[in-house]
């Protein structure tokens, strides 16, 4: 008797324990990282509820990772869930959640909500004798979904909102965080915003659970998780552009020209809009504190080497004063960083606490917030400026009409070019028609004195872009060039120039022998002279002295020449 008693007790507390196990909770279906206690360690969020609701597994049916269900949840394949959200987000602002649907290939999603097969796309079965993939309409149609039925609930039961258009919404979303859920219909795409002023500091995990609808009930696709963050030190961006700097990333700049930075705020959901924002700017060069009010601000360093950049952001956010010893959230430095975006991830100072409150006469407050950036910088010599001071015709010893030569006489400041670039283009510099570049190899002394020589096919206006560069620096000017038409040599041109050419001659060589038998007839023999006369060579001499005459001394001797740039 007894033994039945114990045995009968077991039945009974079996028995009452089968309702608890039956009913799953939204923890157990949306989470396996969610620990006893959880829902106690954070405030409530807005429009959020707990995760300890009982979750209908009848209507929305649980499957497991690896669960062979999952292979037919989709016609033609499986759908994934991508998950965005614009964190970093600052304590008290609104950071966004977007979840997209990507549908199989050829599969797209109509202006009635149903899934379609694209026309003219073809995968791996070829193509599909239906139109649809899902006609969710034809099911409203038929009476499934015209009535307020048992089955337009959320997992939680509670109905869907009856807003225009809410049957062409065939998706139900459910996002999870910090213990909490919130349900949302939607269709290939759906949104969530969610104010962080309960939020903890540091990372935080989002996850999401896509359901379709299958006549009365609905069916599980997709799930998909991210972190986000929240901050309590404003997300700063800074960009830096220099003119003439050849590489914008490796934080090396030229000395001598301004460099232009431009701070940018992480804010997307505009919570610092009210706000009066300062730039507290060291530059790490012994040039002073530099504050203002402007995001953006130029500034130029004298000397070559390396520099600390040191930005402090400081925000003044009205709002409402906090109830009486409100107990301040822990600082974080956690912080990503991505695509070259300078998150800072600087400790505040104790002067700088970022939750310094001050009551202003109306009954608001003022919240000081910060954020900080911080960068290394390296200052180096490089081409500063370029100029083209001449432009000259280079004269062909035979004409082509179709070829003409132009030398560019360029100079620049700053260090000596390694490679000179030229490209060509039409008179708009849009539409290229040639680029040439060459090795500045020649002797300069010193000077940036160069002549660049570059050929153009054809008469008309161009545009030539001129291009100075070394490992650092790049610099570039333009200008247009107009090249005249060249007539082509006739073949009468052409004999009329050859017999006055030969007529010229003529007439040189009869001045020539005269002047000789001239001198010849004066001359006399002075002591003894051997008789020896050289035929022959008498017009070759005076030739040789006529030459002299015309052209004395050695060009290349000539000290101007020192100076010309050479031609590349």
């Amino acid at each position: 008797m007894e033994c039945f008693s114990c045995f009968l007790g077991l039945l009974l507390l079996l028995a009452a324990r089968l309702p608890l196990d039956a009913a799953k909770r939204f923890h157990d279906v949306l989470s396996n990282e969610r620990t006893s206690g959880y829902m106690k360690e954070y405030n409530q969020l807005s429009g959020w509820s707990s995760d300890e609701n009982e979750w209908n597994e009848k209507l929305y049916p649980v499957w497991k990772r690896g669960d062979s269900r999952w292979k037919n949840s989709w016609k033609g394949g499986h759908v994934q869930a991508i998950l965005t959200s614009d964190s970093p987000a600052l304590v008290g602002s609104t950071i966004t959640f977007v979840v997209n649907l990507v549908f199989p290939r050829c599969q797209t999603e109509d202006v009635s909500g149903n899934i379609v097969y694209e026309k003219n796309c073809r995968n791996d079965t070829g193509p599909s004798s239906d139109q649809y993939v899902y006609n969710w309409t034809e099911e409203v149609d038929s009476g499934n979904g015209n009535s307020p039925g048992h089955h337009n609930v959320f997992p939680d039961g509670k109905p869907f909102p009856h807003h225009p258009g809410w049957k062409r919404w065939n998706f139900v979303y459910v996002f999870h965080t910090l213990g909490q859920y919130y349900q949302k219909l939607g269709r290939g795409s759906a949104r969530v915003s969610v104010n962080t002023a309960n939020v903890p500091l540091g990372p935080q995990l989002m996850e999401v659970t896509v359901y379709r609808r299958h006549r009365r009930a609905y069916v599980p696709i997709a799930k998909v998780k991210d972190v986000y963050v929240v901050t309590d030190h404003i997300p700063v961006f800074v960009t830096m552009y220099q003119k003439n700097d050849r590489n914008l990333s490796d934080e090396t700049f030229l000395r001598d020209l301004p460099i232009m930075f431009t701070v940018l705020i992480h804010d997307p959901s505009h919570f610092l809009n009210e706000s009066a924002i300062y730039y507290k700017w060291n530059f790490g060069d012994n040039t002073g504190l530099f504050v203002s009010n402007n995001p953006t601000l130029n500034h130029t360093y004298v000397l070559n080497g390396t520099f600390n950049l040191n930005l402090t952001v400081q925000a003044v956010v009205p709002g409402p004063c906090p109830s009486p010893s409100p107990k301040p959230p822990k600082p974080t430095s956690f912080l990503p960083t991505n695509l070259k975006s300078y998150y800072s991830n600087s400790p505040a100072s104790a002067s700088d606490n970022p939750l310094e409150l001050r009551e202003s006469p109306d009954e608001m407050c003022q919240i000081y917030r910060y954020g900080y950036f911080k960068a290394t910088i390296t200052i180096v010599e490089g081409i500063l400026e370029v100029n083209i001071v001449r432009m000259t015709d280079v004269l062909m010893p035979v004409p082509q009409p179709d070829n003409s030569l132009m030398d560019f006489v360029v100079t620049c400041q700053g260090t000596i070019p390694t490679e000179v670039c030229t490209i060509v283009s039409d008179p708009t510099c849009q539409l290229a028609h040639s680029t040439v570049c060459d090795p500045v190899d020649v002797d300069v002394a010193g000077m940036c004195l160069l002549t660049v020589r570059r050929a153009f096919t054809g008469s008309g206006t161009y545009c030539v872009n001129l291009t100075l560069g070394d490992d650092t620096s790049l610099a570039l000017t333009s200008t247009l060039v107009s090249v005249p038409a060249r007539d082509s040599p006739s073949p009468l041109r052409m004999a009329n120039g050859a017999l006055v050419s030969v007529g010229c001659l003529a007439i040189f060589v009869t001045a020539i022998t005269l002047l000789v038998y001239k001198k010849r007839k004066g001359y006399k023999l002075i002591e003894n002279s051997t008789g020896i006369v050289v035929k022959g060579n008498g017009l070759g001499v005076s030739l040789n002295r006529a030459k002299a005459m015309f052209r004395p001394g050695n060009q290349e001797k000539d000290p101007l020449l020192n100076h010309q740039p050479g031609i590349l």
